[in-house]
């Protein structure tokens, strides 16, 4: 499932066997492609779906695509990670994938500044694609790095709030909370302490707690990563101590940081049927779209409740904004067969019935407007938050960056030190992780 891979872990493998093929790739044609689009071949599609239901849902679309396309025949290739598609690419030869694809959103930068994954623009404007007119904003945003784009998004998460609406009644609370003041007095209301742990918390706020991560935080505020020279403005944009103070206040709020580590120990896994959220044992729940079917599937004994995650309090007029990322498919350059790999992207990528199919068959956010707007996309309430949220205007992803996602783990790195108190001055922890920034994204040039 694609909400797997935004897991901070699995972006830092990713990122260190990226910096390996940053170092073996020599680039990509700007010649175009010259296999024959027509001739009946054979393409490989790398992709990193596991569940049976994902496998076959893109199984069903590639049927689709071969019955539209009779001369390409498609070969599926599923759980392949980052680390095998680099090691893959670094390879080269026929043996490899002609069209990939991956979860980790962050790692853009380097697949497009170390030529990964091929440049997608000869084949956009043979096309004719105006894909601002297709795509959203934000995923458009997402697969490009500083003018080359080298992958599309095949669908994408949105995240927000969920919250128990049982608890809510029996604590009095009318709606979900909208600004960050509001949230804190909420989470607060909702945590019920037992001895030294709790028999219920309102929510679970540090960074170890299932998507509560520094960049998913810092979307809801107005905030900037990088000034105009590409220098890092943590330091300087006050959103970013804004954040960390108010985090760490709701640490504090709620028990501390050691009390709530050890009640998050007691979790089960975030992709099992035990998640927090789905026992009772948290009452709200950062999290994407995909969290709504895997809790119906795991029969939770209470009414859930979805809604944006809260604003900054002097920013109320974007309630309703989120963090967004996706899975972003692509071209391989050592691929010989790229007119027809392109044929599959375009299809899996811009075909209406295709993007609905997959997302209706997976729980994710299509990726076109016009599957947004599909008569044929299942929605329900709950549902129709993330598609709100994936169309707002303010909702935002980190910048892609030279090498990837190095930047978000630096930061999530002072973010563990200062929720769990051995950093202690905010300003200086926060001037001394940007000086380490810009010193990786420099080495990185």
């Amino acid at each position: 499932m694609p909400g797997i891979s935004k897991n901070t872990a699995i972006a830092l493998a990713a990122s260190a066997s990226l910096a390996l093929l940053a170092t073996a790739c020599t680039g990509q044609s700007s010649s175009g492609a010259t296999d024959n689009p027509d001739a009946k071949t054979t393409i490989t599609f790398w992709h990193g779906w596991s569940a049976p239901t994902e496998v076959k849902a893109i199984q069903e679309n590639v049927d689709r695509f071969e019955k539209a396309h009779p001369n390409i025949t498609v070969k599926v290739v599923g759980n392949i990670n980052d680390d095998k598609l680099n090691q893959a690419l670094r390879a080269g030869g026929s043996n490899g994938p002609d069209v990939v694809s991956s979860f980790t959103t962050s790692n853009i930068g380097k697949f497009c500044s170390s030529g990964a994954f091929l440049d997608l623009k000869p084949f956009i404007e043979k096309s004719e694609l105006e894909l601002d007119k297709i795509i959203p904003k934000p995923m458009l945003d997402y697969t490009q790095f500083e003018g080359t784009r080298c992958a599309l998004p095949l669908l994408g998460d949105a995240y927000g709030l969920y919250y128990n609406k049982d608890a809510f009644e029996k604590a009095g609370i009318k709606s979900p909370p909208k600004t960050w003041s509001e949230f804190a007095k909420v989470a607060k209301k909702l945590t019920a302490t037992e001895g030294d742990s709790y028999s219920q918390l309102g929510f679970m706020p540090n960074y170890h707690g299932y998507e509560t991560v520094v960049d998913h935080y810092m979307s809801q505020w107005d905030h900037s990563y990088f000034d105009a020279d590409g220098k890092s403005s943590i330091a300087e944009d006050p959103a970013f101590a804004e954040m960390f103070t108010y985090q760490k206040s709701l640490v504090d709020s709620l028990g501390g940081f050691e009390r709530l580590e050890k009640y998050r120990n007691t979790f089960g896994d975030e992709w099992g049927a035990k998640h927090p959220f789905q026992t009772g044992q948290v009452a709200m729940q950062l999290d994407g779209e995909w969290r709504l079917g895997m809790a119906k599937d795991a029969g939770v004994g209470f009414e859930i409740g979805t809604a944006p995650m809260p604003v900054a309090d002097d920013e109320a007029d974007e309630y309703g904004k989120g963090f967004l990322s996706g899975t972003i498919i692509g071209i391989a350059p050592q691929s010989e067969k790229q007119n027809a790999a392109w044929e599959l992207v375009k299809y899996l990528t811009t075909d209406t019935a295709a993007v609905v199919s997959f997302a209706n068959a997976i729980h994710n956010v299509p990726s076109t407007f016009e599957a947004l707007k599909s008569p044929d996309l299942k929605v329900d309430p709950g549902f129709k938050t993330f598609l709100d949220i994936a169309q707002h205007p303010e909702s935002n992803t980190p910048p892609a960056s030279i090498n990837g996602s190095t930047y978000q783990t630096t930061l999530q790195d002072f973010g563990y030190q200062y929720e769990s108190g051995k950093v202690k001055d905010l300003k200086a922890g926060l001037e001394k992780t940007a000086q380490q920034i810009d010193t990786d994204i420099e080495q990185a040039k």
